[in-house]
């Protein structure tokens, strides 16, 4: 442990509030920019201490980036130290989409926007892409690995498997392998080291001992579960009540809320859920705007899943009842957000206390592994789903011999949508450009080719 003074909470507060307003890039990028600040920087954790609480957040649903800033947050400061982390690190993400989503609404249908988005869709075209090489790569280790990932895409694909069951039946068989001494399932999943200096929890802030305040007891276990889960089900419950099931807000709180619970495998698996959800159930939104959602969210900072208060907030634009349609709108947004990221902080304030059960678990590694290899297929669905929205004006449905999927209309293919494809996956993939710069520029192109008539 160093002889610097411990930061007091004040201090730490600005320090997230730093994270927070620079958590552009996508999990992955969030992730880094933590151990850049944390570990690298304010030596408050050394690199093992990190990647602890980072696979531990692996093993949870929802945003593993916003579950590791609680985590942290709390490990340095107890409970309120989380919730400070938590709320920093989404809260500028909550009033960019939010004002974004204004716009959105009120100028969408102009020339310069439609441009915009245009370009915005072919850039997270090529991101999305990206994400199934990256995560690939890492996953798909042995040939059970890269069966698990094509039947996954096999059976949301062709089959429309609902994602929780796929993820249920991957977690499973995971587990059960590595009971069973499979060699295939035989390694846990994780991260391995990051950034470029490797710090000793020796010399960090905490150490390598364990805090006194994370030995914590059943009683407060029971209070801080009571708190939250009734901030999280007694307004849901509240609206099933007086406003019906039928309710769009109702159904804003009752999807999201399950979502938050079975969402496992990181951001764009859960896009992938709730494309298939909110698109092609509830049409809370069309394709296309799902895409520009996603733009929105790639381009600004907190969790990449902020995506989601977009939905929320079409969704209840359109079925705004007595209500001012743009009044619904932002309380739908807002509802979202409430109930997607609430059940984070239970997630961690329940579950970090006894992380080091977790820690030696090979079956729940095993499942973790085989979970984030059905991710890959699952992800490869939403970019090709994506593409065929993007790339073509018209689908046909097929719905035949338990098959149920989309098929393009070939002459309906958009020339200039390919175009700006083909250029978005030489930068992401050829000049190796950030995700910021590649949207930027496909976002100029789109507005240039449709003020020149020809998107």
């Amino acid at each position: 442990m160093t002889d610097r003074p411990y930061p007091t909470l004040a201090q730490a507060t600005r320090i997230w509030a730093r994270i927070g307003l620079l958590s552009f890039g996508g999990p992955a990028g969030q992730i880094a920019l933590m151990h850049r600040i944390l570990v690298e920087e304010q030596k408050w954790l050394g690199e093992r201490r990190f990647l602890h609480a980072l696979n531990y957040c692996m093993l949870l649903p929802g945003p593993e980036a916003m579950q590791l800033a609680v985590y942290i947050g709390w490990l340095m400061h107890r409970t309120l130290g989380g919730i400070i982390a938590g709320l920093l690190f989404v809260a500028p993400g909550v009033v960019a989409i939010m004002g974004l989503s204004w716009i959105y609404a009120i100028w969408g249908n102009t020339g310069a926007l439609e441009g915009l988005f245009f370009g915005l869709k072919a850039a997270v075209l090529a991101i999305v892409l990206q994400a199934v090489i990256r995560i690939g790569s890492r996953a798909l280790k042995n040939g059970a690995m890269i069966g698990i990932a094509a039947a996954s895409f096999v059976a949301i694909f062709a089959f429309g498997v609902p994602f929780p069951l796929i993820m249920l039946a991957a977690a499973t068989l995971g587990y059960l392998g590595a009971r069973a001494g499979w060699a295939a399932f035989g390694a846990g999943g994780g991260h391995g080291k990051m950034g470029g200096a490797q710090v000793d929890d020796a010399d960090t802030l905490l150490g390598t001992g364990t805090p006194d305040h994370t030995r914590v007891s059943a009683g407060w276990a029971a209070r801080v579960s009571a708190v939250i889960l009734g901030l999280w089900l007694v307004p849901v419950g509240a609206l099933f009540v007086v406003l019906g099931p039928q309710n769009v807000f109702s159904q804003i709180a009752g999807f999201f809320s399950v979502m938050a619970v079975v969402t496992f495998g990181g951001a764009y698996a859960v896009l992938a859920y709730v494309a298939q959800e909110a698109v092609q159930n509830f049409g809370w939104l069309a394709p296309g705007e799902m895409l520009d959602g996603l733009g929105m969210a790639e381009t600004t900072p907190g969790p990449l899943i902020m995506v989601t208060q977009f939905v929320g907030f079409m969704g209840a634009l359109r079925d705004a009842g007595g209500l001012p349609p743009l009044l619904s709108a932002t309380l739908g947004g807002l509802l979202t957000t409430w109930v997607t990221f609430l059940p984070c902080f239970l997630w961690i304030f329940l579950g970090a206390p006894f992380i080091e059960r977790l820690r030696g678990n090979q079956a729940l590694g095993a499942a973790l592994t085989t979970v984030t290899a059905a991710v890959v297929g699952v992800i490869l669905n939403l970019a090709l789903w994506f593409a065929l929205h993007v790339l073509f004006g018209q689908l046909r449905r097929v719905t035949a011999m338990g098959l149920d999927l989309e098929l393009p209309v070939w002459s309906t293919l958009d020339l200039a949508a390919l175009v700006l494809v083909a250029g978005a996956m030489v930068g992401v993939f050829a000049l190796r450009l950030g995700a910021v710069t590649v949207l930027a520029a496909c976002a100029l192109a789109g507005l240039g080719l449709r003020l020149a008539g020809v998107a």
